[in-house]
């Protein structure tokens, strides 16, 4: 997938050199002037002209006529030097291997050099290169008929220059690994809800689970009948497909302490039950399982880079059907935790799922509980598409989750869970709490009732219904699934401090 050459020259082979340019330089220095002396100096002239652009992802290409190794020289606009950042970086990555694999190679060389700045250094430069070319040439195969032409597809990134070739390779790996981990979730959320049901993501779990050696426990009905789930039993009762509770546990530290506990949502498809979506709404709900598919997402990352943490993945999956045995609105049902619980909608069944799984990490020794969900439409009118909305009862996690989220690239913003909404889901007259106090705040509605089963355990919710799709594409990828907070997920876990109690 890469090679290094740390030594190497311009009489090198190669079918395009990609190759980075910081402001407009009056003159050329180091590497790209001996490149310009090559060429006649033609290349200082194109950049006056304006033929190559130095601003901000500007991707411009000049053909070497032969002159040296490289057929081609693909310039990539980074801007100004001082507002170079990583994820700028990354996302102009993206942008030239987008347009490199548009040429239909399926090699090209990368100059390292050219890319570094005082504020981002040949690490920093091998780590968003690798990303942003795993995520960049992602694509969902879909189900149309393949053409009998051969596949040309960017297979290969030679990387020239540097001075550490141990440090670059290990940066290109742990990058690659990241971006392979999202593109992993992002397949999941992509396939129709017929090729994935409870059953099959059990199954993806227990291979995943094989190849990392990851303790592996599937959960069927009776089982979860026995426990007493009555949250998840009670979505699943419209369905002819059965639940699933996934859990997949890895152990980097010799005694189980200080456990992560990442729960993911995995409704495999939403029709809202007899709280029935409209015919628009309807649409798309196949990716419903975003949360679950993030979870091991960052668990195919946790498996490679095996970092010195205890970590728990929990995944409660079912559909949400309609049928004549199908859970009702004013039905009262009782989870794991022995909490009753009054359903007003039975459209927020994300959050009853998420209540038995919680509780299921709790009894697997989880110490702090990260959950992530395509939870509410509410947190898409507070936060737009970009922003994954967060909540929590915990300051210290937060902020280990939110710097994770800034390295990774991944942006989210807190919202407030206060004691009236707390008040609000528990204001049944019937129940311990109700699922859908109203519409007013259903963003924290939901978070606040999810918090009502992590209780004193330090809790971070994620609600990725804006993030965990896109309906346009990206430099660092395509409409649809996106795989949100997969990295994110995985940089909390490997970069975890426990908490003082």
């Amino acid at each position: 997938m890469f090679s290094v050459q740390v030594d190497w020259n311009y009489a090198t082979e190669q079918e395009s050199l990609i190759i980075g340019l910081i402001d407009k330089p009056a003159k050329f220095g180091g590497l790209l002037a001996e490149l310009d002396q090559l060429l006649d100096g033609h290349l200082t002239q194109l950049v006056k002209s304006g033929d190559i652009s130095a601003k901000k992802k500007a991707i411009s290409k000049v053909h070497t006529f032969g002159k040296i190794g490289a057929k081609r020289l693909v310039f990539v606009g980074l801007g100004k030097e001082n507002e170079l950042k990583f994820e700028t970086l990354k996302e102009a990555f993206g942008k030239v291997f987008k347009t490199v694999r548009a040429n239909k190679l399926q090699e090209t060389s990368v100059l390292l050099n050219s890319f570094v700045t005082e504020e981002l250094d040949e690490n920093d430069v091998a780590y968003a290169l690798s990303e942003a070319f795993a995520l960049s040439t992602y694509k969902f195969e879909g189900y149309k008929q393949k053409s009998n032409e051969p596949a040309n597809e960017l297979e290969h990134i030679n990387v020239l220059g540097g001075t550490d070739e141990a440090v670059i390779n290990a940066a290109l790996s742990v990058g690659y690994t990241l971006g392979k981990g999202t593109n992993s979730a992002r397949e999941l959320v992509n396939l129709p809800g017929n090729m994935l049901t409870a059953t099959d993501m059990a199954n993806y779990a227990r291979t995943l689970g094989e190849k990392y050696e990851f303790e592996i426990e599937i959960l069927e009905k009776d089982e979860m009948e026995k426990l007493g789930m009555g949250a998840l039993l009670a979505v699943n009762q419209g369905s002819v497909e059965p639940p699933k509770m996934i859990v997949l546990k890895y152990q980097g530290k010799e005694t189980w302490e200080d456990v992560i506990a990442l729960v993911g949502k995995g409704i495999t498809f939403d029709t809202g039950g007899y709280s029935l979506k409209t015919k628009e709404g309807i649409v798309g709900m196949k990716t419903d399982m975003g949360g679950a598919a993030a979870v091991l997402g960052a668990m195919e990352i946790i498996g490679e880079l095996k970092p010195e943490q205890n970590v728990i993945a929990v995944i409660p999956s079912t559909d949400n059907m309609v049928s004549g045995n199908a859970f009702k609105p004013d039905d009262v049902i009782t989870s794991m935790s022995g909490k009753t619980i009054e359903v007003l909608n039975t459209d927020a069944e994300g959050r009853l799922v998420l209540a038995d799984a919680v509780t299921y990490a709790k009894h697997h020794g989880a110490d702090y509980i990260v959950d992530i969900a395509t939870l509410t439409g509410g947190v898409i009118v507070a936060l737009g598409m970009d922003t994954t909305g967060a909540f929590t009862n915990n300051e210290e996690l937060f902020e280990q989750v939110l710097e994770a989220s800034f390295e990774a690239g991944e942006p989210m913003w807190r919202l407030p869970i206060f004691e009236k909404d707390k008040e609000r889901v528990r204001g049944s007259k019937i129940a311990d709490l109700n699922n859908s106090p109203g519409r007013d705040g259903h963003a924290i509605m939901g978070a606040a009732f999810i918090g009502e089963f992590a209780e004193e355990t330090p809790w971070v919710h994620l609600d990725i219904a804006g993030t965990s799709t896109s309906k346009k594409d990206t430099d660092l990828g395509t409409a649809g699934a996106t795989g949100a907070m997969t990295r994110t997920l995985a940089l909390f876990v490997e970069r975890f401090e426990p908490i003082k109690k």
